[in-house]
């Protein structure tokens, strides 16, 4: 009997060291040491210190921090000091963080930076050196350092990764360019800027994407623009979104509008585009087609004599320009490039200015 009773205990231990292993297994990736820790000095006189740290897609970074800067006769930590009025006309590296604050990125430049504070997780969307900064003007520092510990966690195995999940890559047929127009246009049907990227996904996706990449939607009328500015000072937060003209294809306005600017220089330097909805699908997905430019100045409107804005005549550039910022996201599946038979390589503004391209369409495929 005793021996039965002794084997039933041994048993029943068996049974609940079973059960832990289970739940060591099941919650064994949430309480695992990091696989890398290490400690920095982050300087308030460097915009940018390089961690040596490369991250890799699906793994998770746990920053804590701690420390004190002097900034404008005021001590600042790692969340940075509310904005005053005067603050209002500063660019920051995140606009909407606190001056001061201690912000990081994953990768080189327009990788879009976020805010750490004195704690941030986040899964990796994309690989690429992990950098931490301070939230301050280009030509402003700060005196002393923060103190931050940066903890990198291996990605999960117990699935695979949306971000790791190989797609195939959609093909813009030559049917489908037959029904996309090289250039928009004014109302009077002037012909404008050139077609030069598509996307591939959903509206959600795209606004979501573009937000990410640190673009703004902008205001679609004056009326819009004023009562933003307005709320936007009262708030204490900077004005990014500049009203934007309405300009034509396939027969109708743009249906998003998205700028990326400082705000000191809104008016008159900004990075800008314009959507619109196709009206085919493309493998069942919605496409939408944009015409994206860099304004750099002032110039004569030769329609009517007046002000416009000044493109870069080298349009190519800007169409780089939105592929790097939104595949920075880490939510863009596939890039390519369609040749149009008919390209546009040499052509006028509706408002006279010139521009020159290779003929290219971006085509950004969203995940």
């Amino acid at each position: 009997m005793s021996r039965f009773k002794n084997n039933l205990m041994f048993a029943a231990l068996a049974a609940a060291l079973g059960i832990l292993s289970l739940v060591t297994a099941a919650f064994g990736q949430a309480t695992s040491a990091p696989k890398l820790s290490k400690q920095f000095d982050i300087a308030g006189t460097k915009a940018w210190t390089d961690t040596g740290i490369n991250v890799a897609v699906g793994e998770r970074v746990v920053i804590t921090s701690d420390g004190q800067l002097r900034y404008q006769q005021q001590f600042v930590g790692p969340e940075g000091a509310a904005r005053g009025w005067r603050d209002l006309l500063k660019s920051l590296p995140v606009n909407s963080a606190g001056t001061g604050a201690l912000i990081g990125r994953i990768g080189d430049d327009p990788a879009v930076p976020f805010v750490v504070g004195t704690q941030k997780e986040i899964v990796a969307n994309r690989s690429g050196r992990l950098f931490l900064g301070v939230n301050l003007a280009a030509n402003e520092t700060g005196e002393g350092n923060y103190k931050a510990q940066v903890q990198i966690f291996i990605a999960a195995t117990n699935g695979v990764s949306a971000a790791t999940t190989p797609v195939a890559k959609i093909e813009i047929s030559p049917e489908v360019l037959k029904q996309i127009p090289r250039r928009i246009g004014d109302q009077q049907g002037n012909p404008g800027d050139m077609v030069n990227f598509m996307i591939v996904g959903s509206r959600e996706a795209l606004s979501a994407t573009f937000q990410a990449a640190g673009w703004n939607q902008a205001d679609r009328t004056k009326k819009d623009a004023v009562l933003n500015a307005i709320v936007s000072s009262l708030s204490k937060s900077t004005y990014l979104a500049m009203p934007m003209s309405e300009l034509y294809l396939f027969g109708r306005v743009q249906d998003f509008g998205f700028e990326h600017a400082e705000p000191v220089q809104m008016v008159a330097q900004r990075h800008h585009l314009r959507i619109w909805k196709a009206p085919t699908d493309v493998n069942g997905q919605t496409l939408w087609v944009g015409a994206a430019t860099h304004d750099i100045g002032f110039e004569r409107d030769q329609r009517n004599n007046g002000v416009t804005h000044k493109i870069d005549p080298q349009v190519d550039k800007e169409r780089e320009f939105v592929s790097e910022t939104l595949n920075a996201t880490g939510d863009v599946a596939a890039l390519s490039y369609v040749t149009p038979p008919d390209p546009v390589t040499e052509a006028h503004t509706a408002t006279g200015g010139t521009f020159t391209s290779d003929g290219r369409i971006l085509v950004i495929q969203l995940k």
